[in-house]
């Protein structure tokens, strides 16, 4: 007898109906694990401004696999596993840090922030016949850089960042100031009680039924368009935003959390959700790069990192910090409902059925090729992408 754990999944011929049954489970976030972030993918997990400096590091735990991202003595930035090559000791514990040697508590082998092995005892007393020092370095996975932006895959099949990425460079460039040059302010780091997809799977359609914020601060999005890679599906979106003309002071006492002090308001939103979970987002004065790790198949942890401008006036700081603190993130006024929605999403795919896209949907067996602003057909691509890169049949037409 087959169980339900282990079933193939048959997709709708339609497009636009996602089996519910994938955001729940068991089996098929530990073949996701495998196929999507071990597989050919590219995901960010740090930006170069959070180790600025030489001897600066970050560790961060990525589908269930150590990370160590530091800044050697020369400059060069490295993604090393946080994994001792001896016997594989975790070697680093703290979140952050400035170190120029990684020691492992078991044996003390001594790593430099390189990743080169400097150090072990009592080294050519009974170790294995011909042991070398520089056959042990540190292992790392194969990273590239945009803007700062740090990236790492598991997989020799990725495509070349550049290809990867696609049609959305320009708006996550854009999203990072342009050249990237950016200044870390801090941190917000949550855990959402969901499936990376379903967090993932945020879309435009909901932003202003959903949010109070958006209503009653009657701010809403004005003109705009998304843009779909035409490979993976990932999303980039530019709005304008249309702030309350009172500027908030009816719900405000202090209106400036609302005001623009960077750029028009014309390119006051701008939104990048990356396959598989990475999201960028640069609403008004906040740049916002969301570093997300599936834990579970029913939790998600996010690390929401702000960031300003490397030439930013002490001013322009404060208020990208105040401003980001109360406005995005998992307690910020505009965004505070998510983590419920989220949940809720995750329980009510337990029942049998489809979930299925409505707005912006004029074709149900075929992708579209232009999104606006409001719609939520712009996650289907993605949807498609994940479907066949796991491997599972959509019913045939008859």
């Amino acid at each position: 007898m087959v169980s339900e754990q282990s079933k193939p999944v048959t997709w709708p011929s339609k497009l636009n109906q996602v089996p519910k049954e994938v955001f729940v489970r068991e089996d098929i976030f530990e073949r996701e694990l495998e196929v999507v972030f071990r597989g050919p993918e590219w995901h960010p997990v740090a930006h170069e401004s959070e180790i600025p400096k030489p001897g600066d590091f970050k560790t961060f735990q990525f589908a269930g696999v150590p990370l160590l991202i530091a800044r050697d003595d020369g400059g060069t930035v490295r993604v090393l596993y946080n994994s001792c090559t001896h016997r594989g000791t975790q070697l680093e514990t703290a979140v952050s840090g400035n170190k120029r040697h990684f020691e492992c508590p078991y044996h003390r082998w001594l790593f430099s922030n390189k990743g080169d092995l400097v150090s072990c005892p009592r080294r050519g007393e009974g170790y294995v016949p011909g042991f070398n020092m520089k056959d042990y370095a540190l292992h790392q996975p194969r990273t590239e850089l945009f803007k700062g932006l740090i990236f790492v895959s598991f997989s020799k099949a990725a495509p070349p960042l550049n290809e990867f990425l696609g049609e959305i460079s320009d708006t996550l460039a854009a999203v990072m100031g342009g050249d990237g040059r950016l200044k870390l302010l801090g941190y917000q780091k949550v855990v959402f009680a969901t499936n990376w997809k379903a967090y993932n799977d945020s879309d435009s359609y909901h932003a202003g039924l959903l949010h109070g914020a958006f209503r009653a601060l009657n701010w809403a999005g004005g003109k705009g368009s998304q843009v779909v890679s035409s490979l993976r599906g990932h999303i980039a979106a530019t709005s304008e935003l249309s702030l309350p003309r009172d500027g908030g002071s009816r719900l405000l006492k202090d209106t400036s959390l609302l005001q623009f002090k960077g750029e028009d308001p014309k390119a006051g939103s701008r939104v990048v959700k990356m396959f598989p979970v990475f999201v960028a987002v640069k609403h008004l004065d906040v740049i916002n790069l969301r570093f997300a790790n599936p834990l579970t198949v029913d939790s998600t942890e996010v690390h929401y990192a702000y960031f300003g401008l490397a030439d930013d006036s002490e001013e322009m700081l404060t208020h990208r910090v105040r401003q980001a603190s109360n406005f995005t993130g998992p307690s910020g006024f505009v965004s505070m409902e998510d983590a419920s929605v989220f949940q809720r999403i995750h329980v009510g795919s337990g029942a049998p059925g489809v979930a299925a896209f409505q707005k912006g949907v004029s074709d149900e067996y075929r992708l579209a090729s232009d999104y606006m602003q409001n719609e939520e057909s712009s996650n289907i691509p993605k949807w498609e992408y994940y479907r066949k890169a796991m491997g599972q049949v959509r019913e045939v037409l008859r």
